[in-house]
């Protein structure tokens, strides 16, 4: 295994991994801030009320995207294991 197929590797898998959990983390980050804006406006400083708001937000992702995300790292992994059985020949 040359050096440059191990950089396409590593950069494959910071990019599966960014697609996989960048929805996540982008719909959370939308909601702490609308809801850390609430709490500014409104003077309510209640630390758990960030927390169910994301749960439920990054559930309701999962939900919808879990096939697309389950999909993707299957994808990746078949790549994965096809490239090691390779080496090993």
């Amino acid at each position: 295994m040359t050096t440059s197929q191990i950089i396409d590797v590593l950069y494959q898998a910071m990019w599966t991994a960014a697609l996989v959990g960048g929805p996540i983390i982008i719909a959370s980050l939308i909601v702490g801030l609308l809801i850390s804006i609430l709490q500014a406006a409104t003077q309510i400083n209640e630390a758990t009320l960030t927390f169910v708001p994301k749960i439920v937000v990054s559930a309701l992702i999962l939900v919808i995207g879990g096939q697309w995300m389950l999909g993707t790292l299957l994808t990746f992994t078949r790549t994965i294991f096809a490239l090691a059985e390779s080496v090993t020949r």
